[in-house]
């Protein structure tokens, strides 16, 4: 007796239900950017914030961008098969491309001598490193314990991105410089 499978769609529905959790989570970071993140150019706290352009963000995500042209392509050859309603493959790809559009809008990111902002998140130094390796047209950090999952890219314009860079470097010097400094020690 072979098992039962689930009803596909009632799969198709969770799948749907997953990805449309998932737009909707990333466009309240993507919105949230602007709050963290002002102003743009040199800020009162030795910081520095930046604009990226569509351009740039493809450039960025340009990964991402090939995943979801191949997630979107994916159910079509599936629908026929497994008797799927062809309305979740629609809803499926409508989500999908908000998703990807999401990824193209131009974001806002920001250093200062304690955090990084990017993608409507903060990030504190000492959770971050940058790559050994740079790519040339963005700055690459890394998110310390997340291994292959912790690339964080960041997008703009080259000037930007050099002034970027310098901070950062600043930002994380100072980081390691107190991480491993002496402490008194403690009295007997």
């Amino acid at each position: 007796m072979e098992p039962a499978l689930p009803d596909p769609n009632t799969f198709a529905a969770l799948a749907v239900g997953v990805l449309f959790v998932i737009v909707v989570w990333d466009a309240f970071w993507l919105t949230r950017q602007r709050v963290d993140v002002p102003t743009l150019g040199e800020l009162s706290n030795g910081g520095f914030a930046w604009e990226s352009e569509g351009a740039q963000e493809v450039i960025r995500q340009w990964g991402n961008l090939g995943s979801m042209a191949a997630m979107m392509a994916l159910p079509w050859g599936l629908v026929g098969v497994s008797n799927t309603h062809v309305g979740y493959a629609l809803a499926w790809d409508f989500f999908l491309a908000l998703h990807l559009i999401s990824l193209l809008v131009p974001k806002r990111y920001a250093v200062t001598r304690t955090h990084a902002f990017a993608d409507g998140q903060r990030y504190e130094w000492q959770r971050l490193r940058l790559a050994r390796r740079q790519p040339a047209r963005r700055i690459m950090l890394l998110r310390k314990g997340w291994g292959v999952f912790g690339p964080l890219p960041l997008g703009g314009a080259q000037h930007d991105l050099t002034v970027a860079r310098e901070r950062i470097t600043l930002a994380l010097d100072h980081q390691e410089k107190w991480a491993n400094a002496t402490l008194p020690k403690e009295e007997e």
